[in-house]
């Protein structure tokens, strides 16, 4: 390149050491356009006016000492100040002259693109800007971009609009508490051919979980129409993960696909004036996800191909086009990447826990973002021009943000918005501020009132609570360098796959119970049979209002399959699968279900099958359910869908459990329905665990030894059925105790027994977690694992070290 620079550089003449040339979107469009196609990745094509361009702009039209002047003692927490001068540099670069020289390169350029891609092609304008997308500074979204615009005259307006943007209030208030001077950081603006995702579909991707950083996953979001609704967090998109080791192997582990409510899309408009609008949405695309599995697990195999070559986690805007008259129909292009700018900074040599103390009323919830909890005085803001009444330590609600709203944000202790998915400007924004933030509640600006006491809760996992009141709380800090090694192994029960992906960073040995009745529950929420017998539903719907209801939920809920029992199988093997991903390559021990009558019956259509039992915990339980012709169809859905989560995505460290077993002839039952149903022990590294939980179990160890791989004590049931009391009965709970010298006797039999067969024995009761005696007694019994709430693994370890300690001094 000659020593004088450029005004105009085509993609294919760029890389991405041109940041200060090009700015950093340009930079890294012209890096994968040149050295990405290669591998598969689509990029549209375009070109860039260079930084040279805008300093021209400037020098030509004398703006830099105006500029300044304007600047001159300004204070970015002075909200209406900053506005008022902010709106007085944009005026003064929109009413300057666009030199001659650059408008004929811009006109020039354009009709380049013409030539390749028609005429009046629709093009967006995009700002760049030469400090953009550094590694620990997010410029996201500081500038402006304009979306479908057509012909030169147009493109130049647009070019020029894009210099002015250089000075919105949020991008001059972001560089002064950046520590940015406003005079070294110049713009660059890309002309970019559009993908027709108004006609299709579009969002945005990262190669972390943005919650908890876990590197593991690619983060998919999705939605209809044009990108530009969800960054501005105007919908709530589709949302998948993906697990990276097993893709790499060639499996197809989709680990997660999640509905978004998707009520709006933005198409291109038919006015120049206004070139996109805002429409809602049919039903059929409410309820249907944007993405095929196969264009899923494209995008997230150019997501570790982006990453790859980056050599940092990134943040991928993607788009699929609709119309494809001169571009490609259905075709998936990447518009944009940049380094993800939270947790890949981190260094992770604490993990915090946050923990309410106390309890409020739930005024509303949304989708949690981090797993921080804040508390404050509420401040409602429906309108830009309100912003200035916001006082710095107070929570922000609204409708949804965008970086205008970046100058009060910063002084807020949480957000909470009525719309947005998790990443929606606002869930962006408060992960780099480090505040809690709660994202889609629908309601919460007509629910909460401005100087509410209110607390927001974003430390259960996926859903975020807003609580009235400020609800006591504790941050427990753990230096994870400081941990011992132990003989035992310290695992942890999980049963929630929102939160496994945060869990596994607590240093663990895998899992030891993974409950997978919380996914019935909550992702699935109907009975098996139901599913199973829709077709029969339907017609008994016709004849009985009650089944009528069972009928519309399951068609609401699983709308996306012909055939409903799918829906079973997909959502529990997803569900079961974020565990075995967060904790991979360690063993994940799967319970399988355990539900009482009671507790399935309370399922969508439960009551139709379920028989009415006076003591559950004694009755239709656990292995006796699963040989059951009643309910055998049901327990195949479930050996379906975790060997769809071992074999199609891979995640062979996931073992199973029997509960509830009450004879070894049960056991054998039990081992040859899931060999029928695809289970095979021993096939592919599979193990089948049997829990101990009844005094049977250990008095028959040794015919239990013969045919499972290993034990896991269950002391809370171990103890009621020793003991002879109902565990949930208030009446005798005195007596109910886990180290009464009877359950010790039996679990220390049970431990020998096993070992001396060659199998290995844990716990995944609560007893470890709450007696510390307890779990020394388990130390010097020689137990293999113990398997512990995750609240409890850090101390519980620390205990067993000192233990080995002590009991290795004496030998």
């Amino acid at each position: 390149m000659s020593d004088q620079k450029p005004l105009i550089l085509w993609f294919d003449q760029i890389s991405k050491d041109d940041v200060p040339l090009v700015g950093g979107k340009n930079a890294s469009l012209g890096e994968m356009y040149s050295k990405l196609t290669e591998k598969g990745i689509k990029v549209p094509y375009g070109f860039a006016v260079t930084a040279e361009a805008y300093r021209y702009f400037i020098k030509e039209n004398h703006l830099d000492d105006k500029i300044k002047e304007i600047l001159k003692g300004l204070d970015t927490h002075d909200v209406l100040d900053l506005q008022k001068r902010g709106k007085k540099i944009r005026t003064l670069l929109l009413k300057a002259k666009m030199p001659e020289k650059l408008e004929t390169a811009i006109r020039d350029a354009y009709a380049e693109l013409e030539k390749r891609y028609g005429k009046n092609t629709d093009v967006a304008v995009r700002s760049s800007a030469t400090a953009e997308d550094l590694p620990d500074a997010s410029f996201a979204g500081q500038q402006e971009t304009f979306l479908n615009i057509r012909g030169v005259d147009n493109v130049v307006k647009y070019v020029q609009k894009c210099f002015a943007s250089l000075f919105t209030d949020r991008a001059i208030s972001y560089r002064e508490d950046k520590g940015f001077d406003h005079f070294s950081i110049y713009i660059s603006v890309a002309i970019q051919k559009m993908v027709r995702s108004d006609a299709a579909c579009s969002g945005v991707m990262f190669t972390l979980d943005t919650e908890s950083g876990f590197r593991d996953v690619v983060y998919i979001t999705g939605t209809w129409g044009l990108g530009e609704a969800l960054v501005q967090g105007k919908v709530t998109p589709d949302e998948y993960y993906v697990f990276k080791p097993t893709l790499k192997q060639g499996f197809r582990p989709i680990l997660s696909k999640k509905l978004g409510s998707k009520h709006l899309k933005m198409v291109y408009g038919e006015d120049p004036k206004h070139p996109v609008k805002t429409v809602k949405t049919t039903k059929d695309e409410r309820l249907s996800f944007v993405l095929s599995d196969e264009e899923i697990l494209k995008l997230a195999k150019w997501a570790m191909i982006i990453e790859e070559h980056y050599e940092r986690p990134m943040d991928i805007e993607w788009a699929k086009d609709g119309d494809g008259k001169t571009i490609g129909t259905g075709e998936i292009f990447i518009v944009q990447a940049r380094p993800e700018t939270v947790h890949a900074i981190k260094e992770y040599k604490y993990y915090e826990v946050y923990k309410l103390k106390g309890e409020g009323r739930v005024i509303c919830t949304g989708k949690a973002v981090g797993s921080k909890i804040g508390q404050g005085k509420a401040r409602v803001i429906l309108s830009l021009n309100e912003i200035a009444n916001f006082k710095p330590g107070e929570i922000l609600v609204t409708e949804m943000t965008d970086p205008d709203w970046e100058p009060i944000m910063k002084k807020a202790s949480a957000i909470i918005t009525d719309r947005g998915g998790r990443t929606c400007h606002a869930a962006i924004v408060s992960r780099e501020l480090g505040i809690p933030c709660i994202v889609g509640t629908e309601n919460a600006t007509k629910l909460i009132n401005t100087g509410d006491k209110i607390t927001v809760d974003c430390s259960q996992g996926e859903i975020g609570r807003v609580l009235e009141g400020l609800v006591d709380y504790e941050v427990e800090r753990i230096d994870l360098e400081k941990l011992p090694e132990t003989r035992t192994k310290i695992m942890m029960n999980v049963g929630i796959p929102e939160q496994a992906f945060a869990q596994a960073q607590i240093p663990n040995d895998g899992v030891g119970l993974a409950r997978i009745e919380f996914i019935i529950g909550s992702h699935i929420g109907i009975h098996p049979l139901a599913l199973l017998n829709y077709e029969k539903l339907k017609e008994e719907a016709k004849k009985d209002k009650e089944i009528e209801k069972v009928v519309a939920v399951i068609e609401e809920r699983a709308y996306n399959y012909a055939n409903k029992a799918d829906f079973y199988v997909d959502k529990l093997a997803q569900g079961i699968a974020m565990i075995g991903a967060a904790f991979y390559p360690k063993d994940v021990i799967v319970r399988l279900s355990d539900f009482k009558t009671n507790e399935y019956a309370n399922l969508v259509g439960g009551y139709l099958y379920e028989p009415v039992e006076h003591n559950p915990m004694l009755g239709w339980r656990g292995a006796s359910r699963y040989y059951d012709p009643k309910f055998e169809p049901a327990f195949a859905l479930e050996c379906k869908a975790i060997k769809k989560a071992r074999d199609e995505m891979g995640l062979t460290n996931i073992k199973v459990m029997v509960p509830f077993c009450r004879t070894v002839e049960e056991g054998e039952r039990v081992i040859k329905v899931m060999e029928k149903y695809g289970l095979k022990q021993g096939e592919n590294g599979l193990e089948i665990y049997v829990m101990a939980e009844i005094p049977s179990n250990v008095i028959l160890a040794e015919e239990f030894a013969k045919i499972f791989d290993g034990f896991s004590i269950g002391s809370n049931d171990l103890t009621q059925l020793t003991l002879g009391l109902d565990r949930d009965s208030e009446l005798v709970s005195h007596i109910y105790d886990e180290r009464n010298p009877a359950i010790k006797i039996l679990i220390k039999q049970l431990i020998e027994t096993a070992h001396k067969f060659g199998r290995k024995v844990g716990i995944c009761g609560q007893a470890p977690s709450d007696f510390p005696d307890f779990a020394a007694f388990l130390v010097e019994c020689g137990i293999d694992s113990m398997s512990l709430s995750p609240d409890t693994v850090i101390k519980t370890r620390l205990l067993v070290a000192e233990k080995e300690k002590e009991l290795k001094k004496k030998k």
